[in-house]
């Protein structure tokens, strides 16, 4: 990199100026403390835990007067993240999204090849479901494996399972998978 006369005195004022502002009268750790302040001022706090994996990372969810979250931070006093989130606890502010009504409550469809997603009723989707469960089951189920073992599984079907779900859903979960044969049974903090 070449450096001009021009580049040199450009430098050489911003060095000047930003060593002067910094001496004469602006403590920046006081201005980015205030500035934090000031993003959760009047907010109310609530203490929860991170749904996402079995480490149960404290969290602390600000709450504007209309109970809408506007920021989420690690808990500092939390003894297993000691403040700090993973990406994926950072992300939790997504999970308080339906607070505010930006979460989608509907049902949306698009049907196999098409392009556009159509809006259904619980009361459709649900049997719509379970008939094409059943149906990939009737299809894939295999009793018996190549050398004549009873095995009884469905190897077509896989569930995933999540860590907001506790421990009584999850074993509903997973005698229902094993009673339609499945094998793939999975959870979403391994992956």
């Amino acid at each position: 990199m070449k450096l001009t006369r021009r580049c040199f005195l450009k430098l050489a004022g911003v060095s000047v100026a930003s060593t002067t502002l910094l001496e004469f009268g602006f403590d920046m750790p006081a201005i980015a403390a205030e500035a934090e302040e000031l993003r959760v001022k009047g907010a109310s706090q609530a203490y929860t835990i991170c749904p996402y994996c079995s480490c149960g990372c404290g969290a602390i969810v600000y709450s504007d007067e209309h109970g809408h979250p506007i920021a989420i931070d690690g808990d500092p006093d939390h003894p297993t993240n000691e403040g700090a989130l993973c990406p994926k606890g950072a992300s939790m502010f997504q999970v308080a999204a339906d607070a505010a009504g930006k979460r989608n409550k509907k049902v949306l469809y698009r049907a196999p090849g098409g392009s556009e997603w159509e809006e259904k009723s619980w009361d459709e989707a649900i049997p719509d479901i379970a008939r094409k469960i059943k149906d990939t089951r009737d299809k894939y189920f295999t009793e018996r494996d190549a050398d004549g073992n009873l095995v009884n599984r469905l190897e077509a079907v896989a569930a995933v399972g999540g860590a907001a779900v506790n421990n009584e859903e999850c074993y509903l979960l997973v005698k229902a998978m094993r009673a339609l044969g499945v094998v793939y049974i999975e959870h979403q903090a391994r992956i």
